[in-house]
């Protein structure tokens, strides 16, 4: 059953995307975010969470969240108080090297791609 629901969820990553407001950039674990359209300071915090987040995963699985609003792994719910849930687990893993300063930043930057990700 979980297999049939991720298999679902990337399936509708693809539909989703056309509509969304986020772009979307490669497929697979290449799929990343279009930040060429980020103000400035999302830019930098962009670069930042692709350094840290990608230590451990794929930015397919933050692109997948933002434009389903479920995690792909846990099928839960994805969204501003779950997104500070995450970045908070994220920082407490062993050799995350992800400090308080850099979660705070980079649930900043969630914070922004789901309002972004809202706009049709």
């Amino acid at each position: 059953m979980k297999h049939f629901l991720f298999t679902m969820i990337l399936c509708l990553q693809f539909t989703v995307s056309s509509h969304a407001a986020l772009k979307v950039m490669g497929s697979g674990d290449k799929l990343q975010l279009d930040a060429s359209r980020f103000p400035p300071s999302m830019k930098a915090s962009y670069q930042l969470m692709q350094k840290k987040c990608t230590s451990c995963h794929t930015l397919e699985r933050v692109v997948i969240a933002l434009q389903t609003g479920m995690t792909p792994t846990t099928l839960l719910e994805f969204n501003k108080k779950t997104a500070k849930d995450h970045c908070d687990k994220m920082m407490r893993k062993p050799n995350a090297n992800i400090s308080q300063q850099d979660a705070k930043t980079i649930t900043e930057l969630l914070y922004y791609l789901i309002d972004e990700s809202a706009k049709k």
